[in-house]
């Protein structure tokens, strides 16, 4: 059955499309029904332009990359189907608001809070990186808060695994969130993952980019010659963004600094909803305070 523009209705006769959930330049994602199953799921639609067997090839190259991790903050990839002349991921469905999508609903974020959700996406990188795979397209609009308060990272589209060649892996990324090294000398390393979660944790407090321009040549020319512009609202959180964000890769801080410092922010952190504004009643609850009280993980 056919009629949303030409793609099944009923993908490969079993996953009801009943709404689109995010969209980007490589696709969309579809809120589905998993008829077999009886349950909510999200199906990423690839677009279908150019060679279909590339394409075919790079959204395996994908769904291979995020099936090898298995961690409560990444979600998680539970097939892979073909139908209407292209290849689908089924994911599981995390009801959610993206990170970006708070920002827009209420403007930076306290730096306690951020602290909180850059806790769990360090340990999903953490794990991303000990099972061999690089993300590379860390920001803000591919970290998922939860309704429940979950944290997850997501969009694996330009991960690089082991063994793979750089010049094999798709586009460089969201300029705001490339680390320097990728931008001028196409290298993507651990250490890369962990400056993209800086520029985030940068945005989520302060509302715009560490080296935000007019035109995306200005911004990858301030990521190149120019230190990050000074954050104005970050407080105790200003160490943590410092450290994920130096240029040279090997200087930045490592996870577990990181980790034990955003903790601190985190416990430490008081309300101020005068200085900084509240979530006006878009979270159950910001983060599980289980994540909060994990152990640091080795490095």
């Amino acid at each position: 059955m056919t009629d949303m523009c030409g793609i099944d209705v009923v993908v490969s006769d079993r996953f009801e499309l009943r709404a689109v959930i995010g969209r980007g330049g490589m696709g969309c994602v579809w809120l589905a029904y998993d008829r077999a199953l009886r349950r909510e799921v999200a199906l990423k639609e690839t677009a279908a332009a150019g060679d279909l067997s590339g394409l075919r090839d790079r959204v395996l190259r994908e769904a291979r990359a995020a099936a090898r991790i298995n961690h409560p903050n990444v979600v998680r990839v539970l097939d892979v189907v073909d139908a209407s002349r292209r290849p689908w991921i089924v994911m599981e469905h995390v009801p959610s608001w993206s990170l970006r999508e708070l920002l827009t609903r209420n403007g930076p974020l306290p730096p306690g809070y951020v602290a909180a959700v850059g806790i769990a996406v360090l340990d999903a990188l953490t794990a991303t990186h000990r099972a061999g795979v690089l993300h590379r397209d860390v920001t803000p609009g591919n970290v998922l808060i939860g309704h429940d308060g979950r944290v997850v990272l997501a969009d694996f589209g330009i991960a690089l695994r082991d063994g793979q060649p750089a010049d094999d892996a798709p586009a460089l990324g969201t300029p705001q969130y490339v680390p320097p090294e990728r931008a001028s000398a196409n290298l993507s390393l651990p250490e890369g993952d962990l400056y993209s979660l800086g520029a985030t944790l940068y945005t989520a407090v302060e509302g715009r980019g560490p080296f935000d321009r007019d035109s995306v040549e200005d911004t990858l020319a301030a990521l190149r010659d120019s230190a990050p512009d000074p954050p104005r609202c970050a407080d105790d959180l200003a160490a943590v963004l410092a450290g994920l964000l130096r240029r040279d890769p090997y200087l930045r801080w490592r996870p577990a600094r990181a980790r034990r410092e955003l903790v601190r922010v985190a416990r430490e952190a008081r309300p101020d909803a005068e200085r900084h504004g509240a979530v006006r009643g878009v979270l159950a609850r910001p983060v599980q305070p289980s994540t909060i009280a994990m152990p640091v993980p080795a490095w």
